[in-house]
């Protein structure tokens, strides 16, 4: 337990309602504000890509006791399911007993937030926080930008609030203070899989489904109610984009042709494809995340990302294990706190960054391609046969809890040695022999 202090935590999504729970467990009065309404009382849909929640985001829930609580509301998924256009295939996440966890964002946002109230954190939904005094944790609140505005007086103030914050905002405006943000070409539309009659899941309920096409691909994520939440990732503009699909036939005749198996089990696929928004992906760094003992960033603030990794979330939560690291080591030295908190966080940061928008073209083009497959597979068999040698990468970032700075750059290296390996004569048959391990245990050495 710290000097009970007054701290504000702007944005009460995922990241915003843990921390909450954290500053609580450490002893602060904590008051959330958010500009939109009580998620828990409106309609949540139309622009979501459900959530893959794995080892970094458990911890951090575990650490403050409400793991199991979302565990309750979480479907495990130990492997991809690749719709090829003409063939199904399945493809092994990590080692035997090894998952990934779908679930919803509304609904996890609601839990989060449910969760937060019942440690003792207050919620202020509505209320629109225009500007922040970074000297004296002061914000600003008003009905609009332009109006009347009353101050809020903080110890401190933490912006949790997405990628567009306006905390950050603010620290933008002082020198020496570095921002960009670059969006892909590319944007997301929500499409919806509805369960069966009898509640039960069209698709293998176990599997991340993907339909990999190149330039555009369609995922899907299993709900407990027996639906899938889709996502579809299409360029802008282009000759297969959202620009080009401009009516209900042409959304049809796509589908048919490119994703086949999806008919069927998309009945409302051209109502939900012109109801639900197409979304933007942006990947934003920046760096001060901290303002002396007063202010810091948090979460997709600080460091939003594409989500072709599923380490959004789970890299936020990462952060909140990691302040709270620093609190437990540094005690009342806040500023000591918030400058190794970024110290720590901004490179891993920036790793996973890089990593998640590589992992589109994983995903959206490699995992149609057996050399590809095939790699997957030799990099499955050798670890199992070396776990001290060899944790693929996806394991690296997805299963264990190592700095996403390590696992880029070991990444890298295994994908040099792969690379070797996969122009060995016949390697499609000799892919589990002794002559192949021994060539990658001497790779390895050098």
């Amino acid at each position: 337990m710290q000097t009970p202090k007054k701290i504000a935590v702007v944005g009460s999504g995922l990241v915003g309602s843990l921390l909450a729970i954290y500053l609580k467990k450490a002893g602060h009065t904590v008051h959330i504000y958010d500009r939109s309404p009580d998620i828990r009382k409106i309609e949540f849909s139309g622009r979501s890509i459900n959530l893959a929640m794995s080892n970094r985001g458990w911890k951090a829930l575990d650490g403050v006791g409400v793991g199991d609580a979302v565990r309750e509301i979480a479907i495990p998924m130990d492997k991809r399911a690749i719709h090829l256009v003409d063939s199904l295939k399945f493809q092994n996440y990590g080692q035997e007993g090894e998952s990934i966890y779908s679930i919803s964002r509304g609904t996890l946002n609601r839990k989060m937030i449910d969760l937060a109230e019942q440690a003792g954190a207050e919620f202020f939904f509505e209320q629109k926080i225009w500007d922040v005094t970074l000297s004296t944790a002061t914000l600003h609140i008003g009905e609009t930008e332009r109006g009347e505005w009353e101050e809020l007086k903080y110890d401190m103030v933490f912006g949790a609030d997405g990628a567009f914050s306006r905390i950050r905002h603010r620290m933008q405006r002082q020198s020496m203070f570095n921002y960009s943000q670059e969006f892909l070409n590319l944007g997301y539309k929500e499409l919806n899989i509805p369960a069966n009659a009898d509640g039960s899941h069209k698709l293998d309920k176990y599997s991340f489904h993907i339909w990999p096409r190149g330039e555009y691909m369609l995922i899907a994520l299993p709900n407990l109610d027996g639906s899938f939440t889709c996502t579809l990732f299409m360029p802008f503009e282009g000759e297969n984009s959202f620009a080009s699909l401009k009516d209900r036939k042409e959304v049809e005749v796509f589908f048919e042709k490119n994703f086949p198996d999806s008919i069927e089990v998309i009945p409302n696929l051209a109502e939900d494809f012109f109801k639900n928004p197409t979304s933007t992906l942006v990947t934003m760094k920046c760096f001060p995340w901290t303002y002396e003992d007063k202010v810091a960033l948090i979460g997709d603030a600080c460091h939003a990302i594409v989500p072709f990794y599923g380490q959004g979330m789970n890299a936020g939560f990462e952060d909140i294990t990691v302040l709270y690291e620093m609190i437990l080591e540094y005690g009342e030295d806040w500023e000591r706190i918030f400058s190794e908190y970024q110290k720590s966080r901004k490179p891993n940061a920036d790793a996973i960054a890089e990593l998640s928008y590589r992992n589109f073209m994983e995903m959206s083009s490699k995992t149609a391609d057996d050399k590809f497959l095939l790699q997957k597979k030799i990099e499955k068999w050798f670890s199992e046969k070396h776990p001290d040698k060899w944790i693929p990468l996806y394991s690296r970032v997805t299963f264990s809890d190592r700095p996403y700075v390590e696992a880029l750059a070991i990444g890298d290296f295994q994908n040099t040695i792969m690379e070797e390996v996969l122009k060995t004569d016949n390697i499609e048959t000799i892919w589990n022999s002794a002559a192949v391990e021994n060539k990658i245990l001497e790779l390895l050495q050098k």
